[in-house]
């Protein structure tokens, strides 16, 4: 398939290089001539100098036969303009925007675009890797509500039942990570010591989620 990019900076051309190792062409888009420099010697891809959000521009990158547009330019005003022209005047699908301030991602995720708000899925990642024994969120959809998050449990739940495990928790075990391999239980499948558990929830719900597994379970239970 063929892929617009806007912003060649470290991101924009580190997705370039992986789409065109993957088969997949590719046309970059920066108002700097000079961002193309990050590009390796041998990119066969397109280098349009302009800006991301100009019909010209995009028509000279291939907007009209690309399956996907991705805006990761450092302003998430260009990103969002030029990712909604993409979308509405060319009528692209797949579209993406990184966006640092999570509180427009938020509200332009309403509006149909998918985002990326790295400023908070970066403090995720940093946080997980400061408190590993903890429930911070490998996920989080835009608005905050739901998250998928790695949770550690007590030695006492091996052998628990998945199902017995959501019902004392109230959240969905997503998948679990077993001698290092994904895999998706089922109801009757029992936790193992050393699996590593994963469960989508309300985030408002992941104290509570992480205060029951981390201890035995309850008779009830």
């Amino acid at each position: 398939m063929h892929v617009v990019i806007m912003g060649c900076g470290r991101v924009g051309s580190t997705l370039a290089h992986i789409l065109e190792d993957n088969g997949h062409s590719v046309a970059i888009i920066d108002r700097d001539p000079q961002a193309f420099r990050r590009l390796r010697p041998g990119f066969q891809g397109r280098r349009v100098t302009g800006i991301g959000f100009d019909r010209d521009v995009l028509i000279e990158a291939g907007i009209q036969s690309a399956a996907a547009f991705v805006a990761v330019s450092s302003g998430d005003n260009s990103n969002i303009i030029s990712a909604r022209v993409a979308r509405e005047m060319f009528g692209v699908d797949n579209v993406v925007a990184r966006i640092y301030d999570p509180r427009r991602a938020e509200v332009y995720q309403r509006l149909g675009i998918p985002t990326v708000a790295t400023v908070r899925w970066t403090a995720d990642q940093i946080l997980r890797r400061l408190m590993p024994d903890g429930a911070e969120p490998l996920w989080r959809d835009p608005t905050g509500t739901v998250v998928l998050a790695e949770v550690s449990f007590h030695p006492g739940w091996v052998g628990v039942r998945v199902k017995d495990v959501e019902a004392a928790t109230g959240a969905r075990v997503a998948f679990l990570n077993r001698i290092g391999e994904a895999i998706v239980p089922k109801p009757g499948t029992l936790l193992q010591d050393g699996d590593v558990l994963h469960v989508v929830a309300a985030e408002r719900e992941m104290e509570h989620i992480s205060k029951v597994l981390s201890g035995p379970p309850s008779e009830e239970e």
